[in-house]
């Protein structure tokens, strides 16, 4: 049987009614690529293009001077069999981490729930906290070297009022990286932000129902505000933990251009790099230092991820 007249133009009018419609979206995803062109380009110079220049150095001799000699993968080798300076900076970055990250996020915390209090003039002093956040460069870092002198500074001075000989700080190896933590400390305002805003967000009727039961303070901080904060404790340990394996400036400036300070105790990884880098001219090996320190940052990171459905309770979500 022969479709009809009808049933032909009908068939033919949708066939053109699709071109036209494709032909719309073509331009349409054209005009949409070149929104993002700039984007796109700036990505590709400045970001994949450079990293993985960077992964092809890794696996070069490489000084800036002279053209690329591949050889595989010696840097690496070279990293853990003859450089005794790669284990003395992981073990400083190891040891400001993991001291680091947790007091600066327990002090943020509770710094939070401290100014999350109905008290007067309480935005005055969420300011007061929050201004050592702002600063920021080789302004503050000398300053605290003003601050930690072990002669004239007002640390040892404060100290030395209640009858406790202040140590040396920066001048003696056992004291380097506490100060430096110290000094990290005085600027957890940037979190304590974070934690303030996740803690107006809480309900109140959580709080109610819970004092009805007769749970006390720290039981409704326990059980109530902690569980309902942990996305923003979640993502502040993600990223302070990234932003402690990146620690250089503070060294640098504060141990004379790099020079690690008193026994090599400020002589964290980036800082070593940079040294094989734009002193020793070795690019290869600090390309191939860059890396791994990627690839242990990644590492810990999905780690986070793995873990993070295990105790970060999201608003909503359906747990079984």
């Amino acid at each position: 049987m022969q479709p009809s007249l009808s049933t032909k133009n009908e068939a033919k009018l949708n066939r053109q009614k699709k071109r036209k419609f494709m032909t719309i979206q073509r331009k349409e995803g054209l005009q949409g690529y070149l929104f993002i062109a700039p984007w796109i380009i700036g990505f590709l110079l400045f970001t994949a293009g450079p990293l993985l220049f960077s992964l092809y150095g890794s696996f070069t001799n490489y000084d800036i001077t002279s053209r690329m000699e591949f050889i595989g993968f010696k840097n690496y080798i070279r990293m853990f069999t003859d450089d005794d300076l790669f284990w003395v900076s992981l073990t400083n970055t190891l040891y400001y981490v993991v001291i680091s990250v947790p007091l600066t996020t327990v002090g943020a915390i509770i710094l939070a729930v401290l100014l999350n209090q109905g008290v007067p003039g309480m935005r005055v002093y969420r300011t007061i906290f929050y201004l050592p956040a702002v600063l920021s460069g080789v302004g503050v870092y000398l300053l605290w070297m003003q601050l930690l002198s072990p002669s004239s500074g007002l640390v040892d001075t404060f100290l030395s009022w209640f009858g406790i000989d202040g140590p040396a700080w920066l001048f003696d190896p056992k004291w380097t990286k506490p100060a430096l933590i110290f000094m990290k400390m005085w600027s957890v305002g940037g979190g304590m932000l974070l934690y303030l805003a996740s803690l107006q967000g809480v309900p109140k009727s959580l709080y109610e129902a819970a004092e009805i039961d007769g749970a006390n303070a720290f039981q409704r901080f326990r059980h109530i505000t902690l569980p309902m904060i942990t996305p923003v404790i979640f993502f502040d340990l993600v990223t302070s933990l990234i932003g402690a394996f990146q620690i250089f400036q503070e060294a640098y400036v504060m141990s004379k251009n790099g020079d690690g300070g008193p026994n090599n105790s400020l002589l964290f990884f980036n800082l070593h790099m940079w040294n094989k880098a734009f002193k020793a001219f070795d690019m290869g090996y600090a390309m191939a230092m860059s890396w791994l320190l990627f690839i242990v940052v990644l590492i810990l990171t999905i780690i986070n991820l793995k873990l993070a459905p295990r105790w970060v309770h999201y608003d909503g979500e359906d747990r079984k």
